[in-house]
């Protein structure tokens, strides 16, 4: 395993999908890097995706007995699995009063069972292989945003204790400053953990098992028989895709699940001033979202002297944050705001980045064979609740791949089709159509003069839409504004410095770079030097 901090991976997107720095970037953890691909290759199974989901699923499957190569594009971790939170809890983003209405009493037991399987299954992997990532079992409190009514929690407790949790209904909310009532709900015996952290030590032990990592190895032309990976073939009895949105897929999966932005702070606090816990809100009722908007808030340990509160929130769908007039990067101030009011001891923001959230049609991811094909499968559809879905999805493969009976197969197939989310499903396609009149609604820019070195932005050039930034040597680079996937327009982020699809939530460096899928392709370059308008 190789090490890097070189800065120009950063800038091309190897390292990390944005220019903000996690914490877990910052925490004077070393990139994990290992050899790229340089010839062919066969093998029994190729995981594509270095981030938890593609780990988890390489480990297992290498675990038991399976010849195991795991490839990725860019390095450990620098998908959205290192711009986390790395909250490990079974109180899921949407209700399991409303997963009982999707699904049914026993399948939302089913799902609570899953998710706390998933803490239980980590908590094994930290101590068999004693990985030092700062592992805690830890409380956590769910309680009413300003916008939400007691009612909420209410029907909410009641789901949980008919799921088999372990929660309890509380008149008070631990560390937390209330706006409009003191009720909580405790969630007992969740966990966190430092990410990078843990992946590192879930990497060493694949290689303990035989595995082989490939990383800077981008996989494309992926069919039954493999994928080409840096031009190589890996011939491949099975593949699996995790890499949090599927770049195999180019309609079913992306018309049932839809990208979301979230935002992150860390604050440096006393240590002592509060306790180890995991809190949430029940989110923003009046957020014009069909996802709600929620905040969430944990802390972690920072140094000697001092903890790091990490909050997070201000959602809003991928290249669309100017349809609440709220740039990018202003949702920062708001996110603080927030939590200076709940949590008042907090002092300077140290820390900010952000993270893209998938999120499915019925809550729920989606794990298992990608529809039509029987030997690609898929991991997708994290639903703020990546770090045990990544796990799930680790465990379900695994099971499916070996023959090995699973309740929980059916549940999270994604085959699935969800009927009782109709009217959710026809407002986020049309939430899709729109996007295409970015072709015929004005740009960002009218000269690429006015850009200063820096900033970004999207230029008509004739009947051409073209993104345009202008790098700290006043050098300007220039692209194609049609995104690959499916022809949108992308947008410009100012916040993390990349050109976002608000159609499905590929992302692209300021050069044109592709960082995040489903597009599996580079905007098209058109021009360096500066054009004539």
């Amino acid at each position: 395993m190789k090490t890097s901090n070189h800065t120009s991976e950063f800038e091309n997107g190897t390292v990390t999908s944005g220019t903000n720095l996690s914490y877990w970037f910052s925490s004077n953890v070393k990139t994990l890097t290992f050899d790229k691909l340089n010839q062919d290759i066969d093998t029994d199974i190729l995981v594509i995706g270095g981030g938890i989901a593609g780990l988890t699923t390489a480990y297992c499957l290498a675990k038991s007995g399976r010849k195991v190569i795991l490839v990725e594009d860019g390095y450990i971790g620098s998908g959205e699995t290192g711009r986390t939170t790395a909250h490990l809890t079974c109180a899921l983003d949407d209700r399991y009063f409303e997963l009982e209405k999707n699904f049914d009493e026993q399948s939302a037991k089913l799902i609570a069972d899953s998710h706390m399987a998933a803490i239980e299954w980590i908590a094994n992997t930290v101590e068999r292989h004693n990985i030092d990532c700062h592992f805690k079992r830890v409380d956590g409190y769910l309680f009413l945003s300003s916008s939400d009514t007691a009612e909420t929690l209410e029907k909410e407790y009641e789901a949980t204790k008919r799921a088999g949790l372990t929660t309890e209904m509380l008149n008070y909310i631990p560390s937390v400053v209330s706006e409009n009532s003191n009720l909580s709900i405790k969630f007992s015996d969740q966990a966190q953990f430092h990410i990078l952290l843990y992946i590192k030590g879930l990497a060493e032990a694949l290689i303990s098992l035989g595995g082989k990592i490939y990383t800077q190895t981008k996989a494309e032309n992926i069919t039954t028989e493999g994928a080409t990976a840096n031009g190589f073939k890996v011939k491949a009895n099975h593949i699996v895709v995790a890499t949090n949105t599927p770049i195999n897929d180019w309609i079913t999966i992306h018309t049932k699940q839809w990208p979301y932005r979230s935002y992150v702070i860390g604050i440096k606090i006393l240590k002592g001033k509060l306790p180890y816990a995991l809190w949430w809100d029940t989110g923003d009722m009046s957020s014009k979202w069909i996802v709600k908007p929620y905040h969430y808030v944990r802390l972690e340990e920072y140094d000697e002297q001092y903890d790091l509160l990490i909050a997070g929130g201000e959602d809003h769908r991928t290249g669309q944050a100017d349809d609440e007039n709220i740039k990018e990067e202003d949702r920062y101030a708001k996110l603080e705001k927030w939590t200076k009011k709940h949590f008042p001891v907090t002092g300077a923001i140290e820390f900010k980045w952000s993270g893209q959230v998938m999120e499915p049609l019925d809550s729920l991811a989606y794990i298992g064979k990608n529809p039509g094909e029987d030997n690609i499968y898929i991991i997708t559809g994290d639903s703020g609740n990546g770090m045990t879905h990544g796990t799930l999805g680790g465990i379900i493969i695994n099971d499916i791949i070996t023959g090995k009976e699973n309740p929980w197969i059916e549940i999270y197939s994604p085959s699935r089709i969800s009927l009782k989310k109709t009217g959710d499903y026809l407002h986020e396609v049309g939430n899709m159509v729109v996007q295409f009149a970015d072709w015929v609604i004005p740009e960002d820019l009218k000269e690429v003069t006015d850009l200063k070195p820096g900033e970004g932005g999207i230029i008509s050039v004739g009947l051409k839409k073209i993104t345009a930034y202008r790098d700290e040597q006043n050098n300007l680079h220039t692209c194609s504004a049609v995104c690959p996937h499916l022809g949108a327009i992308v947008q410009w982020n100012a916040d993390e410095k990349t050109f976002d699809c608000p159609m499905h939530g590929s992302r692209f460096t300021k050069l044109g770079n592709v960082i995040n899928g489903p597009a599996s392709s580079d905007l098209k370059k058109i021009m360096r030097n500066e054009p004539k308008v």
